[in-house]
């Protein structure tokens, strides 16, 4: 009875997660077109997109806030929100300085560049803002709008390794347990 109970769980695991993923993310890149603006008018950019009309923005970790919570919400950047954070492991070009703002701060624009660069992509839990100045240094080159086509096509590949393990996982404790 219990192998049928944790076979019955992970079929439902697999249906939701081959639904989830059978729609697939979309990116979308902003496009280089110029919008004509009237003359004389006050616009502000479209709600959610800080980089359309406004310049290139950044995100970056708030100094001065919990250590805790920006810990935490690099734990989700880095972990859930997949963000990419191999140039912030320990042979990285920047994991120095290695401290958690700086660490964070890369995980976080690294997020926001690939989630469409709106105001909700660059929150944290109140532990980051947006910049004008970009925030990289000598071989540690933040991500900008223009930069993140190469690494949303690498998201699926680690979604679909992401799904691998967690069947892996499933039907381990299926056998094992």
């Amino acid at each position: 009875m219990r192998k049928k109970l944790w076979f019955f769980l992970f079929l439902a695991f697999m249906e939701c997660c081959y639904l989830g993923m059978g729609r697939g993310l979309v990116v979308q890149e902003k496009s280089d077109a110029v919008i004509p603006v009237p003359v004389g008018t006050v616009t502000a950019p479209p709600e959610g997109n800080t980089t359309f009309l406004d310049g290139t923005t950044w995100c970056v970790a708030l100094a001065g806030v919990s250590q805790a919570d920006l810990q935490n919400a690099l734990d989700w950047a880095c972990g859930l929100g997949m963000a990419d954070c191999k140039a912030i492991q320990n042979d990285g070009p920047c994991f120095q300085p290695d401290t958690l703002v700086s660490h964070a701060s890369f995980a976080f624009n690294s997020y926001y560049q690939t989630n469409g660069n709106s105001d909700i992509a660059c929150n944290f839990g109140g532990t980051a803002s947006l910049t004008k100045q970009n925030p990289s240094y000598g071989n540690c080159v933040y991500s900008s709008p223009g930069s993140v086509a190469s690494s949303a096509s690498l998201g699926k590949h680690d979604q679909s390794l992401v799904w691998l393990k967690l069947t892996i996982l499933l039907l381990f404790s299926y056998y094992w347990v």
